[in-house]
């Protein structure tokens, strides 16, 4: 079984000089750290939670063609990336001292997703510039009992409307993938 998952992502940006400005202020309150401004082979910036223990990372460029993203539109392509959160508070924080002086389009407010697991929490916004969405979420690693029901219950409901379901949600989402 593999202990990593996404190894970095990049993102072609409309306005690199103003993109940089407002990741550098995002992953920089986020506690980021920016590893590479070099123009080395092409124009990147690169941002990293535990630098530098080798961790998944977040790039941008410069985009030769396209425009804004509109993630309503469910267009091909990626739709929201999340980032981790230490806890409530600190989305709560983030809404309050990043998103809201800041104007940004806040898509989702900061709530709990009791269908998405025991006490999953976040908010989600939108990049001013290139239309990116982003979510920042927390999960608990151990889930209070209230948080356990609200999520028991919240498959219950989604159950009822999926008759077409064999079985209970918790079983039936997990699918064996063809090994190698």
């Amino acid at each position: 079984m593999r202990w990593r998952g996404v190894n970095h992502v990049e993102f072609s940006v409309l306005d690199y000089d103003s993109s940089v400005a407002f990741y550098d202020a995002l992953f920089g309150w986020l506690g980021y750290k920016s590893f590479w401004t070099l123009d080395i082979g092409y124009r990147s910036t690169y941002y990293m939670a535990r630098f530098p223990m080798p961790h998944s990372y977040i790039g941008i460029q410069p985009a030769r063609s396209g425009d804004k993203l509109d993630h309503r539109a469910r267009a091909v392509g990626i739709h929201h990336i999340a980032l981790w959160a230490r806890s409530r508070r600190e989305i709560d924080a983030f809404h309050r001292d990043f998103l809201t002086p800041r104007n940004l389009s806040v898509t989702d407010p900061p709530q709990e997703y009791p269908v998405y697991a025991p006490g999953y929490y976040a908010v989600f916004f939108d990049d001013p510039i290139n239309g990116i969405h982003w979510e920042l979420a927390h999960i608990p690693r151990l889930p209070g009992l209230g948080a356990l029901r609200r999520f028991r219950a919240a498959l219950k409901a989604a159950a009822q409307d999926h008759p077409e379901w064999d079985g209970p949600p918790e079983k039936i989402a997990f699918r064996s993938l063809p090994p190698r």
